[in-house]
């Protein structure tokens, strides 16, 4: 089973801007308030153009998604936490925690995902909303599909038993455990903090404070085959944590992550991720400094068959 995939959707932002729906519990969000939105908004659509362009020239497969203007989705950037698909071929939709992040769930996404590539099933766990039970996708689960084990660090957009539930409904060995940064504030997504690449992992052990669960997540990825590489709290901070592998057209692997997480890495972690995969920094401060999130949750993986027409 690949951990990485050749497909990726990523939707074009029409309203992006700082959302105060997430910001409480978004340590990585910071409110620019010397740009106008209407700037904030244009740059967002710039850096997301140059991302694109970027990963074609890689001749990694892209599908792109023009964000509806209305309703107005300031994180809609972000289509990671909404939905995912898994190598089984199923099409997951997840209940988020903002109310006004549920307006970024769009059936006529689904319906082009369902036209283009072969789906098993849809499932929309979107019910647990009612419950104030959420799991934000890929944002707060790390998928080890080639080891069927799946990480989550417990948050309030990380539910404890609808991950257990959700893992065992799929087959996966959940690893769950607290990560805080060096404030002691939860981390809000797993993804901030944690990377698994086909054959490394990237972590900021320093978040997980109890040792027994730090020793054990790092016995865990070893065991997997993972060479850790790991991220200090400065680095976790500026995006280092929140990269993406996947693999081009001709099967070469990228790790994509932002510039800023780039710049952050010393040459001794360059060195040793250049050993596993092509790094691919990208330039999106304004996307990661207004919402919070960077690189890896501007990209939705289809680990689906693209049908033949």
């Amino acid at each position: 089973m690949l951990q990485t995939a050749s497909f990726i959707l990523m939707v074009r932002p029409a309203g992006f801007g700082y959302n105060a729906e997430t910001a409480d519990n978004n340590t990585f969000q910071h409110n620019e308030t010397s740009i106008s939105a209407t700037n904030i908004s244009k740059k967002a659509v710039e850096e997301f153009d140059a991302f694109v362009k970027l990963l074609r020239e890689k001749n990694i497969d892209v599908t792109v998604v023009e964000d509806s203007a209305t309703p107005v989705k300031p994180d809609a950037v972000f289509p990671n936490n909404w939905f995912c698909t898994l190598p089984d071929g199923k099409l997951i939709v997840f209940p988020m925690f903002a109310a006004n992040r549920r307006e970024e769930k769009r059936d006529d996404i689904l319906q082009q995902i369902t036209h283009d590539f072969s789906v098993s099933d849809v499932e929309d766990w979107s019910e647990y909303e009612a419950d104030n039970f959420f799991l934000e996708g890929t944002g707060s689960m790390i998928f080890d599909h080639a080891n069927k084990t799946v990480y989550a660090c417990i948050s309030p957009r990380t539910h404890k038993a609808l991950f257990e539930r959700f893992a065992k409904t799929h087959h996966y060995k959940p690893i769950i455990f607290s990560a805080k940064d060096e404030n002691d504030v939860p981390i809000y997504h797993t993804n901030v903090m944690m990377h698994i690449g086909e054959s490394y992992a990237v972590v900021c052990l320093d978040a997980i404070k109890n040792e027994t669960e730090k020793i054990y997540i790092a016995q865990t990825l070893r065991e997997a085959g993972h060479e850790i590489i790991p991220i200090s709290f400065e680095q976790m901070n500026a995006f280092a944590g929140n990269m993406i592998q996947v693999r081009n057209k001709f099967g070469e692997p990228f790790t994509i992550l932002s510039k800023t997480g780039f710049d952050s890495l010393t040459l001794e972690q360059k060195y040793i991720l250049s050993v596993h995969t092509n790094l691919l920094p990208v330039n999106i401060s304004t996307i990661e400094t207004i919402g919070g999130g960077s690189a890896r949750c501007m990209i939705a993986e289809i680990f689906l068959e693209r049908k033949m027409f």
